[in-house]
């Protein structure tokens, strides 16, 4: 099971009775089963990632969950000055050895943000309304210092720029009338973020200047049905452990030639090695310049959360990026 996703809004949240929205958090996304008093956290590409974050085991514990069993959809979040940041949740998201897990939990402790409730005691909820499953979800009182279910609002635009001044990431508007499609990004949904990232697949790396062993900057690209678009060179945020993370997770990739569509520039081309379009990176940016690629480009971190699928725009909302880089850069 994939997660229901939430299409690229335009502008500002929709107004009006019909919607409900919530804080968009800079997470990682997850399906959160209970069965038979176990707990099993899903990543968006269906990877169990449950060792990796042993703090949330006791939410299967009889007296959060009644015995019951249950599947929810939430967000995995880590906090840094009291702000949820995504490159605070990287070094707790790939720890996949148990005695590991556990010394980052102590040092780094993640929260669960509980928005949705699919199936309870047996019985599927997906074809109910958002709004029945809401309810449902907050008749539970999952609260706890480790996970909680974060409030709704009515007025969208007034959580759009007050999360604007909090410095969060967004806001995500939801149609209470929209039963839960999994696996399918959906205009039900809608997402507004602030800070815009991306999530782009590598297809190089090149060493720091004046160096043969530390990467300095890796090239990167969007998915397209026309393959893989060239977006830029980021090397702002490359450095120190994270660097070293991302060189041995690219070296063993390496092939002999560009995986891009199209000629690109000689300067980007020249010492520049190769790999396989595999990894996927999380990347800030200011949005895109008139010839495409990112502005002033920033590293963030490794997402082995997302899948390929997870990248491909449909053709909507690859129109909205186009009407959004013209607005940029007007």
């Amino acid at each position: 099971m994939r997660p229901m996703l939430a299409s690229r809004g335009k502008g500002q949240p929709p107004d009006g009775p019909g919607w409900m929205h919530e804080v968009k958090w800079d997470g990682m996304r997850v399906l959160v089963e209970v069965r038979d008093g176990r707990l099993r956290l899903y990543s968006r590409n269906e990877n169990d990632v449950t060792v990796s974050f042993p703090e949330l085991l006791c939410f299967a514990d009889d007296d959060v969950c009644g015995g019951r069993d249950i599947l929810l959809d939430g967000e995995i979040v880590a906090f840094e000055n009291g702000i949820p940041r995504f490159g605070a949740l990287a070094d707790r998201m790939h720890v996949q050895n148990a005695a590991k897990a556990e010394k980052a939990s102590l040092r780094n402790p993640v929260t669960l943000l509980l928005f949705d409730l699919l199936a309870f005691d047996g019985r599927d909820l997906t074809s109910l309304p958002l709004q029945e499953r809401r309810s449902a979800l907050e008749s539970l009182h999952l609260e706890s210092d480790r996970w909680r279910v974060p409030p709704a609002y009515d007025d969208g635009r007034v959580l759009f720029d007050a999360t604007k001044r909090q410095g969060l990431e967004g806001v995500v508007s939801k149609r209470l009338s929209s039963t839960y499609r999994f696996g399918q990004r959906t205009e039900s949904w809608l997402k507004f973020p602030h800070r815009p990232s991306w999530s782009c697949l590598v297809g190089g790396w090149r060493f720091e200047t004046g160096s043969s062993s530390r990467i300095g900057a890796i090239l990167v690209g969007e998915p397209t049905k026309e393959g893989l678009v060239f977006r830029g060179k980021v090397g702002s945020g490359i450095a120190g452990a994270a660097g070293l993370v991302l060189q041995r997770a690219l070296e063993p990739l390496g092939v002999e030639s560009s995986p891009f569509e199209g000629e690109l520039p000689r300067a980007d081309v020249v010492g520049t090695n190769w790999v396989r379009p595999e990894l996927i990176v999380e990347v800030e940016s200011l949005g895109l310049t008139p010839g495409g690629r990112l502005r002033q480009p920033a590293y963030i971190g490794i997402r082995r959360d997302l899948g390929y699928a997870d990248l491909v725009a449909t053709d909507a909302e690859q129109a909205r990026l186009l009407d959004r880089r013209g607005a940029d850069d007007g």
